[in-house]
């Protein structure tokens, strides 16, 4: 049954179905008919009517090359069979009498409005039709009436079928065409999705990587310079350091995770990795404290639900904002604030004092790509979610970084894929 199944599905070349109807159309036409009870008798076979055979049906080989040709031939080719003889009527005083010349007409008609288009199609059923039905009167005189409608009827009905069948063609294929364009659209926007994934995931990595690093860099030039005189804070340090670069690794790690795993596997990690919240950042002061700048934290207002989104941005501000004051002002004293204003709005400050002036210890050159694009990237994540940041040197000396951030309405604080940071 595969097997039957697998041929029935298969369609057959244009070319085999038209040397098929062309040698059936030849041999049929080619038998000699029976005479008619009634009415003149018919001409006895000749080479004449060997030619007009073969114009009658071979044409039909290369039918779907040039139609209206075609057409125009086996139509004169069975008129002139029908004017010599050769064949009854249509409508005679036998009776009707629909020979295998007439099915070739009806054949070649019906071929010719699938395969031509609108114009050819209306040529045929205006023109070619009408004088073939005028053809078919002329040559009974007793029964013009009756031949004419009969061919008529004959000849309009495959026109129709066949105009019915190319439209339904023409359907098939727009709707190929179309689930065609639909794959390819599906498959840009998988593309889309893949490099925005990837922009994510390397925004990120740059914040992992530079926030990491700058610690460690930071925390083990103090402990080369204390481990001389203080082996109990050298130790600290060291003990810092190791967790630091722990948690740079298993960050790392699970970012490169996501990066294999595949989404079609059962049981596969969604790609949206757990994003650090507001309720990271005591943790980050920290961290960044024990790596010697002096901080203080302070959280005003009474704090609302924030979408994730908007959670993500601002702890990668500050997280960026502390990076480069360590980066470029090394141990000094920074303040960083949340105020949860009455305009439903969340600031978030980050300002420095700038490098001590007894301040000898040297200043960080982490090497990570794209680290020059910090600002850039602190800018464009919070515009993501629709707040501002102003950057600049402040008044007093040092630096600041001022964002601002929508806080939603209750109730309209859902954590969609849209509301994420890019």
């Amino acid at each position: 049954m595969t097997y039957l199944d697998s041929m029935a599905r298969r369609r057959v070349p244009q070319a085999v179905v038209d040397m098929v109807l062309a040698l059936l159309v030849t041999v049929g036409i080619l038998a000699v008919p029976e005479q008619p009870p009634a009415g003149a008798p018919l001409a006895d076979p000749d080479s004449w009517r060997l030619v007009l055979a073969l114009l009658s049906g071979l044409p039909l080989a290369v039918h779907r090359k040039c139609p209206l040709p075609v057409l125009l031939t086996v139509v004169a080719a069975v008129a002139a069979l029908q004017a010599c003889h050769y064949f009854p009527p249509l409508v005679g005083p036998a009776g009707t009498s629909i020979g295998v010349p007439h099915l070739g007409v009806s054949a070649v008609v019906f071929l010719t409005a699938v395969r031509s288009a609108r114009r050819v199609a209306t040529i045929v059923v205006t023109a070619v039709i009408p004088a073939v039905a005028v053809a078919e009167a002329l040559m009974e005189p007793g029964f013009r009436t009756a031949n004419a409608a009969t061919m008529m009827i004959l000849l309009i009905a495959a026109w129709a079928l066949g105009r019915l069948s190319g439209a339904r063609k023409a359907l098939a294929q727009d709707a190929v065409q179309k689930a065609a364009a639909l794959e390819r659209e599906q498959h840009a926007n998988a593309r889309a999705a893949v490099a925005q994934e990837r922009a994510r995931i390397a925004r990120e990595l740059h914040d992992i990587v530079a926030h990491n690093v700058s610690l460690m860099v930071v925390q083990t030039i103090a402990a080369d310079r204390v481990q001389d005189r203080d082996g109990a804070k050298t130790h600290e340090l060291h003990h810092v350091i190791e967790q630091t670069g722990r948690a740079a690794v298993g960050e790392l790690r699970q970012l490169l995770h996501v990066l294999r795993a595949d989404e079609n596997e059962d049981g596969a990690p969604s790609r949206q990795l757990p994003q650090p919240t507001l309720q990271e950042i005591p943790r980050l002061v920290e961290s960044v404290r024990t790596a010697g700048l002096d901080i203080d934290f302070t959280s005003r207002g009474e704090p609302a639900q924030l979408p994730a989104g908007s959670e993500l941005a601002v702890y990668r501000v500050a997280q960026e904002a502390l990076t480069n004051t360590l980066r470029h002002a090394g141990h000094t004293r920074a303040r960083l604030s949340l105020d949860w204003g009455p305009d439903s709005s969340l600031t978030v400050r980050v300002c420095d004092e700038g490098r001590r002036p007894g301040n000898t210890l040297p200043t960080p050159r982490v090497a990570v790509k794209g680290a020059g694009h910090g600002l850039v990237g602190m800018r464009e994540r919070i515009a993501a979610v629709g707040g501002a940041l102003h950057v600049g040197p402040s008044p007093g000396g040092g630096f600041c970084v001022h964002a601002t951030v929508p806080v939603p309405a209750e109730g309209d604080c859902g954590t969609t894929e849209g509301e994420q940071a890019p």
